[in-house]
């Protein structure tokens, strides 16, 4: 037995180097398109070409990257795409909205893909996402959202800026009016200063990166933080999930809820190389260790708390297999507008 396992340890040893030689073999000379299923200007738009920026460094053979952003349909017009079109090689990543895992089960209709099938890179940051309202709104606390009516910009079904506030008013008896069709955060803060809406949901991190002017000079109040557990930075702010009174209701949001640690997910179409597979995921785990890279990701206030991709990749494949009944409860809260 011993030798047996000395043989296959000398034999691993021996096709790795070779491995990782037909790796950067393949990608010198090569650009990998990283496409983001936002607009330009989002928080996710930033974040993802914060790692362009520097995840070639870390790939063997040295790669270019070029973002190129396809918003629609919380992101699942470009996952869809890539899933079936590719290219399957290891020359394009995918960047989407948190929300992209859960769509085949709340909203199977609009899922062309399989999330589990997915080569997942990674997630740079886990997340707590914040409802903020215009100074001068009339709601200006959570719970004013119960007694009247807030009116919230939102960019497609699929996003937090959806999807939240439908399961709230559905199982906790808030009363958020959702306005959606915009191509990003960015867009939506300027229909905020106009008066177009009164307020909107996001990623702290966004938010801080987005608006810290906004912050600093009181425009703008949070109200509420939906956090699977609670962000000492928000010490004082409401979490949404403690509003839940039964078990029922907390599984229900925990659902929707998932994406805040899927993050802002990279992934691989099906079908990639697993050699390559394994170098990005690898390069994608340096990166986010790269001195440069932290201290550009703090210059532009972008938390980095990260999920590598096989622990991505595990995640997804428990929402997947969320209990059927929870997921009706949170489709049937879903499809109430």
């Amino acid at each position: 037995m011993k030798q047996v396992l000395l043989a296959l340890v000398t034999l691993f040893a021996a096709r790795s180097p070779a491995h990782a030689d037909d790796v950067a073999a393949f990608y010198v000379g090569k650009t990998i398109r990283l496409v983001v299923g936002v607009d330009v200007g989002s928080g996710y738009d930033v974040n993802a070409r914060l790692l362009a920026r520097h995840m070639g460094a870390h790939i063997p053979g040295n790669p270019s990257f070029i973002v190129q952003n396809q918003p629609g349909a919380g992101s699942a017009t470009m996952t869809s795409q890539l899933y079936a079109s590719g290219p399957f090689d290891g020359t394009v990543i995918g960047a989407a909205f948190a929300g992209m895992p859960t769509i085949p089960l709340l909203q199977p209709g609009g899922a062309r893909f399989d999330p589990t099938r997915l080569n997942w890179l990674g997630n740079p940051n886990r997340e707590t996402h914040v409802t903020y309202v215009w100074h001068t709104a009339p709601v200006q606390s959570l719970a004013a959202a119960r007694m009247s009516e807030l009116i919230l910009g939102a960019q497609a079904p699929g996003s937090s800026q959806v999807d939240f506030p439908l399961v709230a008013d559905a199982l906790l008896g808030f009363k958020f009016k959702i306005v959606a069709g915009y191509q990003s955060t960015s867009k939506i803060n300027l229909a905020l200063e106009s008066g177009e809406v009164q307020g909107t949901i996001a990623a702290w991190t966004t938010l801080k990166t987005l608006s810290a002017a906004w912050l600093a000079d009181q425009k703008i109040k949070i109200i509420a933080q939906w956090a699977l557990r609670p962000n000492p930075e928000l010490s004082g702010v409401p979490n949404v999930l403690d509003a839940a009174k039964t078990d029922a209701e907390r599984d229900a949001l925990r659902l929707v809820m998932a994406r805040l640690d899927v993050g802002r997910p990279f992934f691989l179409p099906p079908n990639v190389p697993p050699d390559r597979v394994a170098a990005l995921r690898a390069a994608f785990d340096a990166t986010l260790k790269d001195p440069e890279y932290l201290a550009e990701a703090d210059k532009l206030k972008i938390d980095i708390d990260p999920l590598t991709g096989a622990e991505l990749a595990a995640l997804v494949t428990q929402v997947a297999q969320t209990p059927a009944d929870t997921v009706a409860r949170v489709r049937a809260a879903l499809e109430r507008k």
